[in-house]
């Protein structure tokens, strides 16, 4: 099975109120079971931008929801088709966009206001010791909700910008542009003359020459 078709069969059951609140559950739909959504978003409901990662349709998305007291973990798939640019002959090509995330929903932490009593510090106290203090065990990316529902849009937007690659090839041998008159290499030779690079100690052996 395709990932694809596993995100279409995730779905199935999915009832039409769950999948119109695809973007902004509800606290009190995420059961003891859990939740599962699946559908189609546009990078519009995203909140893609021009400048950020340009999709080719609109993206599929599945997710599961589970809920422990009020922290709220969200694991799913996204897939799509994402247009690049590439960096060596600035062509626009397609490739499918496809990556697994998981992040942690907790509410948003309500600013505190700290008294003239809560300022004073014991300094008697013990010092905690750096083995006391226990490692988070987990490298999930948290995010804040406010209210009685999760804002996925912003945190899929975020994970979709972050899933793009640093250097994007139309293919692994792009031939790139031609220096001088600019033109596509991948379409072919241009009339500029052949330059065959120096060797770096015929260069220095000139220099020194001139120099005599």
């Amino acid at each position: 099975m395709s990932e694809r078709d596993g995100l279409q069969a995730w779905g199935a059951g999915a009832s039409p109120e769950i999948m119109m609140d695809l973007l902004t559950p509800h606290l009190a739909d995420i059961t003891a079971d859990g939740l599962s959504l699946t559908g189609d978003v546009t990078a519009e409901e995203l909140g893609l931008t021009d400048g950020d990662t340009q999709l080719e349709g609109a993206l599929a998305i599945g997710l599961d929801l589970t809920k422990v007291e009020r922290t709220v973990c969200v694991t799913g798939v996204v897939e799509g088709t994402a247009v690049r640019e590439c960096v060596r002959c600035l062509t626009k090509f397609s490739e499918p966009l496809a990556f697994a995330l998981r992040v942690v929903y907790e509410p948003e932490p309500k600013p505190v206001s700290v008294s003239a009593s809560a300022k004073r510090v014991d300094h008697r106290k013990k010092a905690v010791e750096p083995e006391e203090v226990e490692a988070d065990e987990t490298d999930d990316e948290i995010y804040h909700y406010e209210g009685d529902h999760l804002e996925l849009a912003p945190m899929l937007r975020e994970q979709v910008i972050l899933s793009d690659p640093m250097h994007p090839l139309c293919k692994d041998d792009c031939a790139g542009l031609c220096p001088h008159c600019g033109k596509n290499l991948n379409e072919g030779r241009c009339a500029c003359p052949d330059e065959t690079p120096l060797n770096p100690f015929q260069v220095l052996r000139s220099v020194k020459t001139e120099q005599k």
